[in-house]
């Protein structure tokens, strides 16, 4: 495992090194600057204008400015936001926390849904349940994220049930920790569901259909004929197999914490990652964008290196020199 594990870490730095600097270069290529809405502004003068550029080297080649940031991000330097004046790296971590706990408890909340419906309406294939459930779950397919944001947004204002957008409420400082963690915990039923609502339906399809491929396997037969009872077989041999896909979703989901929230957060105004990468990609701040796909990127590729040494502890019949070969 342990020449797996490092083979899968070595082959990370060529793919970094491609994807930020393909990054680099498209945010170079963009129409414009950070500097360019500077300069429509007369009360800057030019002076402090070229001041700043030659102070984050705009003045230099683009291979230049790209060696010198991967020079800095070895040693855990992401450069200064020249939108914020702070440190980027300081920037992504006042953030993280705030996607992390959506991200986390948006998935806890989508798994805990979508495998014991897709379990039930799997094993009672044709009845009214299945397709009662199955048509809610085109149903949350196809809604949009941010037209589900918006309706339950609507609902929270009527209803007063929910806090409408933000993190935390203006006094959350002053509140004790219990207060605090359940201010924490109202504001996020709303975006919780908004993001759980896709993710559930498309995990439910995919539930379903790994249990009627499975459970006319040659193994569920025979645990059958060996007079198993139903909840074993189910259990150990149709749901235990049927969950291997979701170990590999789940490492991606590390890599999507960005993009699955970025929308939820700007409709609801949420001060997470999301929102910020948006700032950053509106405003042209390249050092900002330039941290953020370098950790949705290591996020992604850390994502997929745990699901798959987790997919080998799940189930003992896959190896690495399979995973290996398949890749």
């Amino acid at each position: 495992m342990l020449r797996f594990v490092a083979r899968r870490l070595l082959q990370m730095i060529p793919l970094l090194v491609g994807i930020t600097f393909l990054s680099f270069v498209v945010v170079d290529l963009a129409p414009g600057d950070f500097f360019s809405t500077l300069r429509l502004n007369p009360s800057i003068s030019p002076d402090v204008i070229r001041q700043m550029e030659a102070e984050f080297g705009y003045g230099q080649p683009l291979l230049v400015r790209y060696g010198r940031w991967v020079w800095r991000v070895l040693h855990l330097d992401l450069g200064m936001s020249i939108a914020y004046r702070v440190a980027v790296l300081d920037l992504i971590t006042s953030r993280a926390l705030n996607t992390l706990i959506l991200a986390v408890t948006s998935m806890i909340f989508t798994w805990a849904l979508a495998v014991p419906i897709g379990t039930a309406v799997a094993l009672r294939r044709g009845s009214v349940t299945d397709r009662v459930l199955s048509f809610f779950s085109f149903l949350g397919m196809s809604v949009p994220s941010f037209f589900l944001a918006f309706l339950l947004m609507y609902l929270a204002l009527e209803t007063g049930w929910f806090p409408v957008g933000g993190t935390t409420s203006v006094d959350y400082p002053l509140l004790d920790p219990l207060e605090k963690l359940a201010d924490r915990a109202a504001h996020l039923v709303l975006p919780v569901i908004v993001l759980g609502t896709s993710g559930m339906a498309s995990l439910m399809r995919l539930m379903r259909s790994n249990i009627l491929e499975i459970q006319h396997a040659d193994y569920v037969r025979t645990a059958r004929a060996k007079g198993l009872p139903e909840w074993r077989v189910v259990g150990k041999h149709i749901l235990r197999n049927a969950l291997n896909p979701f170990v590999t979703l789940a490492g991606y989901e590390l890599g999507t914490l960005l993009g699955g929230a970025a929308l939820v957060e700007a409709v609801m105004n949420l001060q997470g990652l999301g929102t910020l990468m948006l700032d950053a990609v509106r405003s042209l701040d390249l050092y900002l964008v330039m941290g953020s796909v370098l950790m949705s990127a290591v996020l992604l590729l850390l994502g997929n290196l745990i699901a798959d040494v987790v997919l080998t502890l799940v189930d003992p019949r896959i190896e690495f020199t399979t995973l290996e070969a398949a890749r």
